[in-house]
């Protein structure tokens, strides 16, 4: 029996062991036990049916395998013509069984915290900055999850030297995860008189959000800080000390807005922050102590890898971990990255099943 076999003949096994215990009224006297043994059974019922069903086509089939050496002709015709219907059925099955048995990602589910940074190219780089906003705005809207800027630093000509943005909606982890490291862009900026193309960068920083339950941070190591909000340019826009800096002692990390007028609304803002942050920080240090898991991740999602190039003057986006290259620029920026990230997940997805088939 292949590797993914065995795996899914333990899983419809746990699954018809879960089946029993609910068939059992005692059961039904421990709530939080019920809850978790009914979970448990719904997550594993696709598989474990897909895999019955598997099972008993590929019985029949190797039935009428047996049958073609029969000395009868009228059951040999009936045997072909089984075997010409179950062929395609199992490899059907054959297909996707192996996906089911992917390991989901909990996160995948949970809303996003994107962050922007403009990097190498000074102005240029930080409108390049707010139209990788934008894009992801625009995305974010298609799917009609909920945008918010939690923090944002805007420069004069209208771009970002920094911005956070949240997005709310069910998968948008998930669907933007692989968003993570350098874009580069490679354009004429406007200011530029000679007409020469300049080539700057931004960073984008992918996270999913944090609630409080999912880490406990202690009071009393946060070093909390307030100040004056500052506008383009540096100039002060708020005559109360509303900004709020937060440090995390143990771990050095900071988050900081300014965005809302109220103190307690950017201190919560910067929590909000905060906490994804240190998340990162600690699932970074287990994916390093963990090398072999994080092969199976497109590019290492390091956010010193440039990931991707958008060249304006020949409408071309390359991402650079899976050499993927179309042409529709604007569209792309206008918030229709989809091709990027279906191909990005196919790869993502064909490593991991690579993985799942040659289990055992």
């Amino acid at each position: 029996m292949k590797g993914w076999e065995d795996r899914a003949e333990q899983l419809e096994k746990r699954y018809e062991e879960l089946t029993q215990k609910l068939s059992d009224p005692d059961i039904y006297a421990d709530q939080e036990k019920l809850r978790a043994i009914t979970r448990e059974q719904s997550e594993l019922k696709e598989v474990a049916l897909k895999f019955r069903e598997y099972r008993e086509k590929k019985k029949r089939y190797n039935e009428a395998r047996e049958l073609m050496e029969s000395g009868d002709e009228e059951l040999r015709d009936l045997a072909q013509m089984e075997i010409e219907e179950l062929e395609p059925e199992l490899e059907q099955l054959q297909e996707e069984l192996p996906r089911l048995l992917l390991p989901a990602d909990p996160a995948d589910k949970k809303n996003v915290i994107i962050e922007i940074r403009a990097g190498t190219g000074g102005d240029e780089a930080a409108l390049f900055a707010g139209d990788l906003l934008r894009m992801y705005t625009r995305y974010a809207e298609k799917n009609r999850w909920r945008t918010e800027i939690l923090s944002s630093n805007e420069t004069e000509i209208g771009g970002f030297k920094e911005v956070v943005l949240l997005v709310e909606g069910k998968g948008a982890y998930g669907s933007l995860k692989f968003e993570s490291g350098v874009h580069r862009v490679q354009r004429i900026p406007v200011t530029e008189s000679g007409g020469r193309i300049h080539t700057s960068a931004a960073t984008v920083a992918v996270l999913p959000e944090v609630e409080e339950v999912d880490i406990d941070i202690d009071p009393s190591d946060l070093k909390i800080d307030t100040f004056r909000s500052s506008g383009p340019g540096g100039q002060s826009v708020n005559t109360t000390d509303s900004a709020v800096r937060i440090t995390h002692i143990p771990t050095g990390i900071v988050a900081s807005c300014q965005d809302e007028k109220s103190q307690h609304k950017n201190r919560a803002r910067a929590l909000k922050i905060l906490r994804a942050r240190i998340q990162d920080c600690l699932e970074a240090e287990q994916q390093a102590e963990l090398d072999e898991a994080r092969k199976t991740q497109v590019g290492s999602g390091d956010r010193s890898e440039r990931i991707r190039t958008y060249n304006f003057p020949q409408g071309r986006i390359t991402d650079h971990r899976i050499n993927f290259t179309i042409y529709k620029l604007e569209e792309v920026l206008n918030g229709n990255p989809e091709p990027l990230i279906e191909a990005l997940r196919a790869e993502d997805e064909k490593k991991k099943m690579e993985k799942v088939v040659g289990l055992g």
